[in-house]
């Protein structure tokens, strides 16, 4: 098969703009990404002390096939913000975890693609999956709780059912609100979803992903030989060793949009997605909970076809791998049948679930996210705890290689390409085909004209503002070269508008990571404050009123040039001229009543095409000719005809 360097679209591109996770050992995508680059392994254990408090019988702990591994847990898997997203501290007690969770994952993953959901024109639709709520709900009907507001209203809060609608009325998401689940490939599943509801415009931006929280916290468990859980508590995927997969909890969301439209609209884009595909096995396999060698390779391939990707353009593959005696050597038997491919070793494959272990529900969206932060960094993670292969996969005579350690990634000719994949108990399997963000798309805006820029931050409580302004300007720090005109076009667009404010003018970004937690906090007034506009009379004006505005602002060099060439026709002067380079004429009273008049107008129109609009209008001396021709009582030639 011959390798092409086509980079043409298909026009079903989707872009991944915007992510967040809340994971073991990282609750942001950037310290998820230090945690791959430097292979961290985010596994608990339990102590000798844990299990001695806990209760748990003596012969348990002193069975030699006991593993005291706690899996990958969360740090603040109790943290959660009721007042922020209106609820009442009861509601919040009965709460499923895993509704929070997302609901915090959501509103940062709008965050982070510079979207507020409260004044977004469009339809945002949400495609999400949790794992088993069944222990959530059993202890909320247990606790009495439910019997002081109701079994249905208890109900519709615990159950992990009620999750997208939940997040979907919290966040004001008028797009589809759907509830995913396909065990462990629920929110890989929940991607190819998220891309259909936009390619079929259901929705204009979609919100993918899934979560797992445990309603307890584990303390171990009896290895059995033949079982999904590992002998040592670690995930070994690939390898001679792998025995088994650990658990863990965490959450993951993706913002996605149709590609053309985050190129044209100028949003970051981490990847693009260039196809996916979602099959069952139905019976190809020997039992309910066996893979299948033909149903995973089905998939891959599909997603390739949708892709109109070669396979041997595919250079990373971010697999489902569980590190079981079973899953392992089907999955790569499913690759090594889709790809079709003669040629050796050219793709590295790697699974997540060796840092952080096995998400559940959220597996496949925390797959999704690393490869997506891998083609953005243009490096590959190492897979954990890889040492010899398995004996039952025959690596050197296939496309593929386990990558042990941290690589650069590079490829020849074409863009970097990688395809994720997510298998479900049951047999649902997904896989969705990544590529590298356009050459382009996520470079700096060009060059400003204005040397001035207003950034504005806002929360719901002093310290949330001052946590936001330290994590903004550390950010700002750490990334100098950003656009500074793109950083406060997000603040204050994309981000909802909330009562604890704190504001600075700034002329670069450098000087706003120093001086935004300096800037003064003031706390907004209810309700919409009313805006009005004052028009002094003559005294106010000098020479070159306006300049700067007229060199940077083309709203306010268009007013000015219009209102010059009315003056011009009725009185024969270039009072443009005079205003900026006649410092002697301004002295003149008929020739400052004209300036002052068109700085004025002008000045005003600018402001308005802001959308800083007067709720009323005051003039002095001649500012009432300006007061009165803005609030449309006379037209601008007949105003500047009173005035010459």
């Amino acid at each position: 098969m011959s390798v092409t360097s086509n980079v043409e679209t298909t026009g079903l591109e989707i872009a991944v703009i915007g992510m967040s996770v809340h994971l073991p050992g990282a609750d942001d995508i950037e310290r998820f990404w230090k945690n791959l680059e430097n292979g961290v392994e985010s596994i608990a254990f339990a102590s000798d002390d844990e299990l001695e408090q806990s209760g748990m019988k003596d012969e348990t702990i002193r069975n030699p096939a006991f593993v005291p591994v706690k899996g990958g847990l969360l740090a603040n898997r109790q943290s959660f913000d009721a007042s922020f997203f209106g609820f009442t501290p009861r509601e919040a007690e009965l709460l499923n975890p895993q509704t929070r969770l997302l609901l915090h994952g959501a509103w940062e993953a709008l965050e982070d693609a510079g979207y507020n959901p409260f004044s977004y024109k469009g339809y945002i639709g949400l495609y999400g999956g949790a794992g088993s709520g069944f222990h959530w709900n059993v202890l909320v009907m247990m606790s009495g709780i439910a019997d002081e507001i109701g079994e249905f209203a208890a109900m519709l809060l615990a159950d992990e059912r009620n999750l997208c609608t939940h997040v979907a009325y919290k966040l004001d998401l008028k797009g589809p609100a759907v509830l995913v689940q396909s065990a462990c490939s629920t929110s890989l599943v929940a991607v190819h979803y998220a891309c259909q509801g936009i390619l079929n415009g259901e929705c204009d931006l979609a919100l993918a992903g899934g979560v797992t929280v445990f309603a307890r916290e584990p303390l171990g468990y009896i290895y059995r030989d033949g079982m999904v859980n590992s002998p040592d508590g670690h995930c070994r995927a690939f390898d001679r060793r792998a025995k088994g997969m650990v658990g863990g909890e965490g959450a993951g969301v993706a913002v996605l949009k149709r590609c053309a439209e985050a190129l044209e609209q100028g949003d970051h884009i981490y990847a693009v997605i260039k196809g996916s595909a979602v099959n069952n096995d139905g019976l190809r396999k020997v039992g309910y909970t066996a893979p299948s060698i033909q149903g995973q390779a089905e998939v891959i391939r599909v997603a390739l076809q949708v892709a109109e990707v070669e396979p041997e353009t595919v250079t990373y593959i971010e697999a489902h791998g569980t590190g079981t005696s079973l899953g392992d050597p089907v999955e790569i038997g499913g690759l090594i049948r889709a790809f079709d491919s003669e040629k050796r070793q050219f793709c590295a494959i790697g699974s997540v679930k060796t840092n952080v272990g096995h998400l559940d529900a959220a597996a496949g969206i925390v797959s999704f996210i690393k490869t997506v932060l891998a083609l953005a960094r243009k490096k590959i993670p190492a897979n954990l705890h890889f040492e010899e292969p398995n004996p039952n996969i025959q690596f050197a005579s296939s496309p593929f290689y386990v990558n042990p350690t941290l690589k650069d990634w590079q490829t020849d000719g074409f863009p970097l390409r990688a395809g994720v994949s997510s298998f479900g108990i049951g047999g649902t399997n997904a896989h969705v085909v990544l590529e590298e963000a356009p050459v382009g798309a996520m470079s700096a805006s060009g060059a400003s004209s204005r040397p001035w820029r207003l950034m504005t931050l806002s929360a719901a409580s002093v310290e949330a503002l001052d946590k936001s302004t330290q994590r903004l300007s550390v950010h700002l720090a750490e990334h100098p070269n950003l656009s500074a005109d793109d950083v406060a076009f997000t603040l204050h667009v994309g981000r909802r508008e909330m009562p604890v404010r704190r504001m600075l003018v700034c002329d670069s970004l450098k000087n706003a990571a120093a001086g935004l937690a300096r800037a003064p906090v003031a706390t907004a007034p209810s309700g919409k404050p009313s805006v009005v506009f004052l028009f002094p009379g003559l005294g106010s004006q000098y020479s070159g009123m306006g300049r700067g505005l007229y060199g940077i602002e083309p709203e306010f060099r268009r007013q000015m040039d219009r209102c010059a060439e009315i003056v011009n026709d009725l009185l024969n002067i270039d009072i443009k001229g005079i205003l900026y380079s006649t410092v002697s004429a301004m002295q003149a009273n008929d020739i400052a009543q004209v300036c002052t008049f068109i700085v004025e107008y002008s000045l005003v129109k600018l402001l308005m095409s802001w959308g800083i609009l007067p709720s009323a209008l005051l003039g002095y001396s001649f500012g009432e000719y300006a007061a009165a021709c803005l609030a449309g009582v006379f037209s601008l030639e007949d105003a500047l005809g009173m005035i010459c």
